[in-house]
């Protein structure tokens, strides 16, 4: 075991030695980190050192090239989350004011949420917010470790993070319906017409099935699929001008499958939900919230439904007994 410093005043841990230990954790390296952090590779090796001996542990060891963390670096990194998350708000304490907020929101959500809600999110705040800049990702299966990490600040998802630290909103509910082409093709009528077509549907790239598609084979649905895509957003470059059929969530109809007719599903499906995510340490965040008033504003607006209260550790009722049969 190496000798660690000694003569350091382990009371004194500053916002730079949290900064400096998550960023050589997520960036994987010292070098790394000072390209991350902006800073001299030796200044970052200085602050690991001194962190070294204000906890007593190694923190990182050599493997291959660069340098993995120690479990306690690990435990320490996610306080450390936590605590600059904290410090972020402090000079928010008291009345919060929009248009002075200058930061950068990071949201994951798929297709169906964000073309649905974030680009209307985006026109509503601009001018209250002009500097708000909102960033985009993929929310693919959400996991908690998006949230605690704060590398996103809100999820949105039919199947949102579980965690006694992740708070959930249901935000709004949507049935699935069966998209065509009505140039190319009729109206496909009762359950013989769409057993008897071809069918687009999404397979995610870990091979993944809709749980829609599994729940209805189980069913005793079987139908004949032409194409699988990754997503739903690239389903409508293969209805149209064809004879497929595609069963998605009605309000992609409004975006991503636009133009394109639709009929109702010709057997039992439950909802599909849809709920916002965020970590505990948001929950009184004035901007944090904020932010959340106004999607639920929106959400309201576009599907003419209230939004459910917020709870914490498992999904609302409604999303407990959808979740089994709608995982797009």
């Amino acid at each position: 075991m190496m000798a660690f410093m000694s003569g350091i005043d382990r009371s004194v841990i500053d916002v730079g030695l949290l900064q400096t230990l998550v960023a050589v954790i997520e960036a994987g390296g010292i070098t790394a980190a000072a390209h991350r952090l902006g800073v001299s590779q030796s200044a970052v090796s200085h602050q690991v050192e001194r962190l070294r001996g204000v906890v007593d542990d190694q923190l990182f060891v050599r493997s291959g090239r660069g340098v993995v963390p120690t479990r306690r670096a690990e435990d320490l990194a996610q306080r450390a989350r936590e605590l600059l998350a904290e410090l972020s708000q402090f000079p928010r304490v008291g009345a919060f004011d929009p248009g002075q907020w200058e930061a950068t929101f990071t949201i994951a959500a798929n297709a169906l949420q964000r073309d649905l809600l974030l680009p209307a999110l985006l026109a509503r705040v601009r001018s209250r917010a002009p500097g708000l800049a909102v960033r985009v990702v993929p929310s693919g299966v959400p996991s908690t470790s998006m949230l605690r990490s704060d590398q996103v600040q809100l999820v949105l998802s039919p199947r949102p993070p579980q965690g006694e630290d992740i708070l959930h909103l249901h935000l709004f509910s949507d049935r699935y319906r069966v998209f065509y082409d009505a140039e190319v093709r009729p109206e496909p009528r009762g359950l013989v017409d769409y057993l008897a077509a071809e069918h687009a549907t999404v397979r995610y790239e870990d091979q993944r099935r809709l749980a829609f598609d599994e729940e209805a084979e189980r069913g005793g649905i079987r139908r004949r699929f032409r194409v699988f895509v990754p997503a739903f957003d690239c389903m409508g470059a293969f209805v149209r001008g064809t004879p497929l059929l595609a069963t998605a969530p009605s309000l992609l109809g409004r975006t991503t499958l636009i133009g394109l007719a639709h009929t109702s599903v010709p057997f039992p499906a439950d909802p599909l939900p849809i709920h916002l995510a965020w970590h505990a340490r948001y929950r009184s965040d004035p901007a944090h919230r904020w932010v959340r008033r106004e999607l639920t504003t929106i959400a309201q607006g576009v599907t003419g439904q209230t939004t459910g209260e917020a709870s914490a550790g498992s999904p609302s009722p409604t999303a407990a007994q959808g979740r089994a049969v709608h995982r797009g």
